[in-house]
């Protein structure tokens, strides 16, 4: 039964000290160990063994932009200016936020290099995102939380999780802000805002959940030291989004920078009609954008569709996190603080991409959904179970599809 107060134990003692971090060690241990063979898996030729454990393997398209954003920061140009055979619009890296690659650049300090420096702040992020999702959690092992824990180990998107993106790192930032909230610290919901805002777009949707904070966080202040919490909080995650447009301005003079390149070289501009463009995610065509020549391993032949599944996938779990509030609310007449923000967060996540136009990237965008385990906890384990083997069929396709080379 959803909600129930009396959850199975596997163990009854709520975890103290270093023991509390051993279940976030094991997801994250776990995690790797399975993307690593789904990359071993993938990759046809000698020395694929050891593909995952190089940085290479963890590089895709917008890792270079990161890459060079981390080095030498931002610019922007017109591309006929330095390639006479380029179309006439816009190039440069302005289209990506400084979050990530401003920690990477930080982690390189230490001596180590741009590009395995992006990898320990993705693994660091990763582990993270275990440790504050188990907080969350409540820190006890139950069926509930363990099989929640699993779910996140193969959470859909994850692969990204492991790759020099900020997929790791704003998801972490977005757990850190659920746990503000829940800890009734508007500080830290207000540097966990701020940091998922500087890390992607998508990151932005937790100045909104901010804001509607004080409808239900906060519970034992006024309501106007209600409302300037929530306001406060919400300012200071915007300012994410402002630090980001100031340093696109410092390195190109430009405070519309983003806007500029998204226009030009992207298309992406305004508001799109959201159901256009999930036909548009479901039928782009990766297997014939790019296809990995010679003879395909098994899991890379059965996977080259695998974002049509995977748009399903996100759908389900999508309502699947939709329906377990209502279901909450009209037994219980309330949710938690942390449940009503993973709720706004969720249902903001999936909805925005195909508001802004994301047909290449959608399926990391939604990676961050991972923030809604919040209240899969709360699901039954006869909901809980095929959840999990769903979603671990799930992951091995769209690893598969990344290590292949054929995602973006």
């Amino acid at each position: 039964m959803i909600g129930s107060s009396r959850p199975a134990r596997i163990r009854s003692s709520r975890g103290r000290g270093p023991h509390v971090l051993l279940p976030p060690f094991v997801a994250w241990l776990v995690s790797n160990l399975i993307t690593w063979l789904i990359a071993h898996s993938s990759v046809a030729g000698d020395g694929s063994e050891v593909a995952y454990w190089t940085t290479a393997g963890r590089r895709r398209w917008d890792s270079e932009h990161y890459l060079s954003i981390a080095k030498t920061g931002y610019e922007m140009f017109r591309c006929r200016d330095r390639y006479a055979d380029f179309p006439d619009v816009v190039c440069g890296n302005v289209a990506w936020f400084p979050g990530y690659p401003m920690s990477v650049r930080a982690v390189s300090a230490t001596g180590l290099s741009y590009e395995i420096s992006a990898v320990v702040v993705t693994e660091a992020s990763l582990f993270g995102i275990f440790a504050v999702l188990w907080y969350l959690l409540g820190a006890r092992l139950t069926w509930a939380t363990g099989l929640t824990l699993a779910i996140g180990v193969v959470f859909p998107g994850g692969v990204y999780f492991h790759a020099m993106f900020p997929i790791a790192t704003g998801t972490l930032a977005l757990l850190v802000c659920i746990a503000g909230v829940k800890r009734g610290s508007w500080v830290m919901a207000a540097a966990g805002g701020f940091m998922a805002a500087s890390c992607h777009l998508v990151g932005a949707v937790a100045v909104g959940m901010l804001l509607l904070s004080a409808f239900f966080a906060w519970q034992r202040d006024p309501w106007r030291v209600r409302i300037a919490k929530a306001g406060a909080s919400a300012a200071i995650a915007g300012c994410g989004v402002l630090w980001t447009k100031w340093l696109m301005w410092q390195a190109t003079g430009r405070w519309d920078a983003y806007e500029a390149i998204q226009k030009s070289s992207y298309q992406q501009s305004g508001v799109r009609q959201p159901f256009d463009e999930m036909r548009n995610a479901y039928d782009f065509p990766f297997s014939e954008w790019y296809r990995p020549q010679g003879h395909l391993p098994w899991l890379v032949e059965h996977s080259l569709g695998a974002h049509k599944s995977q748009l399903w996938l996100n759908a389900a779990f999508f309502l699947l996190v939709v329906a377990t509030a209502v279901v909450l609310l009209i037994r219980k007449r309330r949710l938690g603080a942390d449940e009503w923000a993973s709720l706004i967060l969720t249902v903001a996540i999936f909805l925005l991409p195909f508001f802004a136009g994301a047909e290449m990237s959608w399926y990391r965008n939604h990676a961050q959904m991972f923030v809604g385990l919040v209240l899969v906890k709360r699901l039954p384990r006869w909901i809980q179970v095929p959840l999990l083997a769903c979603c671990s069929v799930q992951y091995a396709l769209l690893a598969s599809m990344f290590f292949a080379g054929v995602l973006v």
